[in-house]
């Protein structure tokens, strides 16, 4: 029989996004933070204030002082940690604002070592740096740690000039190598970005994918008349493009492609976010004068299913040094909802093999401002419903969030009591 591995487990995560943030690694750690407690882990969070992805402390929060939560009939405690949040991030401000974490939430760390251990320590990269906090805690007070990597943060840093010098780059990743030999378990969310970890460490790497709530995110059947209820005529094709809005997306090409395309009444691009880029782009937008593309911000957890439904195609866009450094987590709910992703990707990354080889989207090759407005013409007179139905299988069948936790708890606690399809599912099959 399997023991159970979920009684009164103490489990310390650090992280510097966290709930309620509602996009990017925050709105997964918040997620997974719920799912322990519901399975009665006790958990203890160290954070800092929700900023993402408006870069800005959201109210009624100032950031300011330290800030000790408990919540979930004291299951959940959570300690908020102040730091410098930069207005427009730039390199060098995001430098320092992960600098000013790492030194707020030490003093946390510190506090914590006086109190009860934990067994189970997850530390959500980046910042990379935050694995010496995790190993610090270890020392003392032991427990397995598992490094979990949603970016290879170094790696894009080098790709988008945020780090110049050579010599920096190559101290850096010395430093990430150190972390990475001495923790537990190291964990990432896609094969692409496995691949590249296991080309810095020679150790066995745990797939913990990002995961989407199936329950919640879901098909409806009545598509035309939800667009009346958002303004749209019936028969409009709605492009939606939802997430952060970064230099990563590339989006200033939207711009052009949208002003090429206002011939065709019936399309109608719809840009949902916020993010440092967000300004920059509706000026653009302006000074275009665009009259086929709206903008809106970021849509509460009630409204986002009714969101991902409106869209007949769902842009999922990257730039092509940013390929396997990241994996945008915006899919997961496209498939889950049954849209048509339309994917910038190139043969070799993880995205481009996971659309492809499941038949679950359309993918073009990334920066190719051509083809990606040939793509969204085709996507909005052609039917790609066998697309749709296979993205809704592929999330029901491998982004199960109760799946996905499961298992990754089950092996990092309790490694020896896993079976052969647990291994699998963590792509460990070979695992000793």
């Amino acid at each position: 029989m399997k023991k159970d591995i979920t009684a009164k487990k103490k489990v310390l995560i650090l992280g510097i996004n966290f709930a309620p943030e509602l996009t990017g690694i925050g709105k997964y750690t918040g997620e997974m933070v719920d799912w322990l407690v519901e399975k009665d882990y006790d958990v203890t969070m160290v954070t800092s204030f929700p900023y993402y992805p408006n870069w800005s402390v959201q109210k009624p929060y100032s950031g300011k002082t330290y800030k000790m939560e408990t919540e979930k009939d004291a299951k959940l405690r959570i300690y908020r940690c102040p730091m410098y949040v930069p207005a427009v991030p730039s390199g060098a401000k995001r430098v320092l604002q992960e600098l000013t974490f790492l030194l707020s939430s030490f003093f946390v760390i510190f506090y914590l070592l006086f109190k009860r251990g934990h067994q189970q320590i997850f530390i959500m990269a980046p910042p990379f740096h935050l694995g010496f906090l995790g190993l610090f805690y270890r020392f003392f007070k032991g427990g397995k740690i598992d490094y979990h990597i949603h970016d290879m943060q170094i790696e894009a840093a080098r790709q988008l000039k945020v780090i110049k010098a050579d010599i920096a780059f190559k101290v850096l990743l010395k430093f990430e190598k150190y972390i990475l030999n001495r923790v537990d378990y190291v964990s990432t969310i896609s094969g692409g970005m496995k691949a590249k970890v296991q080309k810095k460490v020679k150790r066995d790497i745990i797939m913990f994918p990002n995961w989407v709530d199936t329950q919640k995110l879901f098909p409806l059947n009545n598509r035309k008349g939800l667009k009346q209820t958002w303004g749209y005529n019936e028969d409009d094709k709605i492009i939606l493009y939802s997430g952060s809005i970064g230099e990563k997306q590339g989006l200033q090409s939207l711009i052009p492609i949208a002003k090429s395309m206002e011939k065709h009444h019936f399309i109608k691009f719809v840009i949902c976010g916020i993010g440092p880029y967000k300004e920059q782009l509706m000026k653009l937008a302006s000074d275009a004068n665009l009259s086929n593309m709206t903008f809106l911000p970021l849509q509460p957890l009630d409204q986002f299913n009714n969101l991902l439904n409106l869209a007949d195609v769902h842009l999922v866009l990257q730039k092509k040094n940013a390929a396997d450094l990241m994996l945008p987590s915006k899919l997961t709910g496209i498939l889950s909802s049954g849209g048509l992703a339309l994917v910038t990707a190139d043969p070799g990354t993880s995205l481009y093999k996971a659309v492809v080889d499941h038949e679950m989207g359309v993918v073009i090759p990334s920066e190719d401002d051509a083809a990606l407005r040939d793509a969204i013409l085709d996507c909005c007179i052609s039917d790609y419903t066998n697309e749709t139905l296979k993205g809704r299988w592929y999330a029901e069948k491998y982004l199960n969030k109760h799946q996905i936790l499961s298992n990754v708890m089950s092996y990092v606690t309790e490694p020896s009591t896993v079976d052969q399809n647990t291994l699998k599912y963590l792509d460990l099959t070979n695992a000793g």
